[in-house]
């Protein structure tokens, strides 16, 4: 991994316009703003309804309770969320010495991020299979029904947390030396966990439950507003999305390709040990 940060983020070939500099055009400077709103309001939009059916599902006993590692990973994502959207101002406000401080928190909050996300995938699993198994009938019944979607569930997971994990790393390696690159993989790595959100939106058209290619493209469209705009500025590709799309294009069609498939399934038990 280090070896790929050096790699892509030790030079570059041509001026970056939007590398947050002096001589760069005010609007370069807030379109990592608008990715970190963006990025909020899909958020915002997939888990405000999601999680009202949930406590309500609850008070009604056809899902279990909510476990306390679901709230404790909701406050630091929606944390994570904010500080990519603080950190993004102050660049674009020309306040660098407060964004390089604040950045340190970064590193605390993306670990514990990715930890409470692998302690929630792993919580929600049991608790499903639990209920499937001793729950009052009526419960028993829809777990048992869901258990086959999250062993499905559990691919994209895991493809989050590893791109999410490697591309974090990445940009944080850039940091202080290549802004143009480090600032464009935070926000590639922010857009990972996107598809939680995504595919809690019934009303968009998606392919669901029979394959996951609708939220892959979702998520790339998601960041394609940095990407056109940087095209548009720089008249190539900047070569963070020539680390970013092999990348992810490859886990997507590891996911798509295991995608409820029997083996997967038993994978998918062993890995919960269930």
């Amino acid at each position: 991994m280090a070896t790929i940060a050096g790699r892509f983020s030790g030079y570059e070939r041509r001026p970056d316009l939007l590398s947050g500099t002096p001589r760069a055009h005010a609007v370069d400077r807030w379109i990592y703003v608008f990715m970190a709103a963006l990025f909020i309001v899909v958020v915002l939009t997939g888990f405000i309804p999601d999680s009202l059916e949930k406590i309500a599902a609850v008070k009604a006993g056809e899902r279990p309770p909510l476990p306390l590692v679901m709230h404790v990973h909701a406050v630091l994502m929606g944390s994570f969320l904010l500080l990519l959207l603080a950190q993004t101002m102050l660049v674009a406000t020309g306040r660098g010495y407060i964004h390089r401080q604040l950045g340190l928190l970064a590193m605390v909050l993306a670990p514990a991020l990715i930890i409470a996300g692998l302690i929630l995938a792993t919580t929600n699993y049991h608790a499903t299979w639990h209920a499937a198994q001793s729950g009052a009938p009526a419960l028993r019944a829809a777990m048992a029904a869901r258990l086959p979607r999250l062993d499905n569930i559990l691919l994209l997971q895991i493809r989050i947390g590893l791109l999410f994990s490697l591309f974090l790393a990445i940009g944080l390696r850039a940091r202080g030396r290549d802004a143009g690159f480090h600032k464009r993989m935070m926000i590639l790595a922010t857009a990972m966990p996107l598809p939680a959100a995504i595919d809690r939106m019934a009303w968009l058209p998606t392919t669901l439950p029979g394959s996951a290619v609708a939220t892959d493209l979702y998520v790339v469209l998601a960041v394609a507003p940095m990407i056109v705009w940087d095209v548009f500025r720089n008249r190539a590709v900047h070569r963070a999305y020539w680390v970013w799309a092999p990348l992810y294009l490859a886990a997507s069609l590891v996911v798509n390709m295991l995608w409820d498939k029997p083996g997967w399934h038993a994978t998918a038990h062993r890995i919960m040990g269930v």
